[in-house]
């Protein structure tokens, strides 16, 4: 623990003297629970580095990690602690194909995908576990299908990950997505994720999507364009069914978004859900005024034809890729 950085070294100035003495034993107590607890916490790191200690140290951690301040730093600079979180997720990659992951261990990585996450979510740390390409090694478990719990419970922890790192506007995080395979993943879980492994696939797609890169990368090509726009229609479908205005907020939040782009905004004239535009979700968005506003917006620009043939809308894209492919 000897590199870690200064604010992790536990002070005492301040408590032998006469003034420290005089002052209350609550405004004594605070500092020194978080001494307690900021020990418990370098302890439960420490123990990572053991196999024979690291599942309690990985529950331990993952179930009080909003309790230890400056933990996803204390995470990535002790010794082997990262290594030892790889070795976890990559621990059970045999196990993905055929599916036979165990309530047991999906719980087991799941917690130590919890500490990865925090890692992602700190602002000292986020650059440095993009750089390390972490986010890579949680794309076997959003390739996997099957819908037992284990593996729903590995997905939905997985794209919570990827969701930390999504949340912070940052145009160099979606590049260094957009280099991989996020866009692909995330539409299988949209298309057979539970709802909430739906909400937040479609929340990472729509943070992509508000970065001016992503939407330029998503509406580049037409193939691009209409995977995006078939898996947010068979979700208006599916929604018609058993609505979710939680996941509803995040689709036409997608479709707004866009709209903002002249070609996709033309090709939505054709391909937005009429379910969108009649009144099919307005019970479902009764108590959501800032979506229902959105979706007022979105079928206000997709209603003015905004491209001219000669300027070659997506569908005249796509002609003419297929016919370059014959």
């Amino acid at each position: 623990m000897a590199n870690l950085p200064q604010s992790f070294s536990i002070g005492v100035g301040g408590f032998g003297s006469g003034g420290a003495a005089a002052s209350s034993s609550s405004s004594v107590g605070a500092p020194a629970d978080k001494d307690r607890k900021m020990q418990s916490a370098e302890q439960l790191v420490l123990d990572l580095s053991n196999p024979d200690l690291r599942e309690n140290a990985l529950l331990e951690l993952s179930k009080k990690r909003e309790l230890f301040q400056d933990l996803a730093p204390l995470l990535w600079n002790s010794f082997g602690t990262i290594a030892a979180l790889l070795q976890e997720i990559v621990s059970i990659y045999p196990v993905l194909s055929p599916p036979n992951l165990t309530p047991a261990q999906s719980n087991r990585v799941c917690n130590a995908l919890a500490l990865l996450q925090c890692v992602a979510s700190h602002p000292d740390t986020r650059m440095l576990f993009l750089n390390a390409h972490i986010p890579l090694y949680l794309y076997p478990f959003l390739n996997t299908t099957s819908k037992s719990r284990p593996f729903e419970y590995l997905r939905l922890t997985s794209l919570g990950v990827i969701g930390a790192l999504v949340k912070v506007d940052d145009t160099e995080v979606i590049s260094f997505l957009l280099s991989t395979e996020i866009i692909p993943l995330c539409l299988r879980t949209m298309e057979m994720g539970s709802e909430l492994s739906k909400t937040v696939a479609t929340f990472i797609v729509q943070k992509i999507l508000l970065d001016d890169v992503g939407l330029d990368y998503i509406c580049a090509t037409a193939e691009r364009f209409f995977a995006v726009a078939r898996v947010l229609g068979n979700m208006v479908g599916a929604l018609a069914e058993q609505p979710s205005s939680r996941l509803l907020k995040h689709i036409i939040r997608c479709y707004l978004r866009l709209s903002d782009n002249v070609r996709a905004c033309d090709a939505l004239r054709n391909c937005l859900p009429d379910m969108l535009r009649d009144t099919t979700f307005s019970s479902c968005l009764r108590e959501d005024p800032t979506t229902r506003r959105w979706l007022q917006q979105l079928i206000h620009n997709v209603s003015v034809p905004r491209v001219s043939l000669q300027a070659g809308g997506f569908d005249h894209m796509l002609v003419n890729s297929l016919s370059s492919h014959n």
